[in-house]
């Protein structure tokens, strides 16, 4: 059986059909590329109407570390989703943990992150990922995650 690759770029409309974050947290604009079982390129035009600025260094405004993680997650979530199939209605990946993250240049309004996710492994109901953020072909972080799939 081959595995039909998911009609690229994946938009805004299809990720909130896949993922159950929405605005204000939904934190990926796009599915750039995808290769199911292995690895997942998404992207987050950053601008200074994203809600959290108001009160990050309102002088300075740059994106919270523990954001840039949660859009490594919801972009392993969504390369879960097409790995293992739609959720069912009563089923969430969460996060179980986060490993080595790092965090190396600040992310400000204006710039474009690029997520790359790549599967390590996985067990039963978890798996194991390694991601990282760059803004212009620099690194922004790096984490590693463990996402859990669970019945709600």
């Amino acid at each position: 059986m081959t595995i039909q690759k998911p009609k690229l770029p994946i938009n805004i409309n299809e990720i909130m059909k896949q993922i159950p974050h929405k605005y204000p947290f939904l934190l990926i604009d796009r599915v750039i590329d995808i290769e199911e079982g292995k690895k997942i390129i998404t992207k987050k035009n950053v601008t200074i109407n994203e809600p959290f600025f108001m009160g990050h260094f309102p002088e300075w405004p740059v994106m919270p570390g523990v954001l840039i993680v949660q859009a490594l997650a919801q972009t392993a979530g969504i390369l879960s989703i097409h790995t293992h199939g739609a959720r069912k209605g009563n089923e969430l990946y969460f996060f179980a943990a986060i490993n080595n993250a790092r965090f190396k240049k600040q992310v400000i309004p204006g710039d474009t992150l690029i997520f790359e996710v790549e599967l390590m492994n996985t067990k039963g109901g978890m798996a194991k990922y390694k991601g990282t953020a760059s803004v212009d072909g620099v690194l922004a972080a790096e984490a590693e995650l463990m996402i859990a799939k669970k019945e709600i």
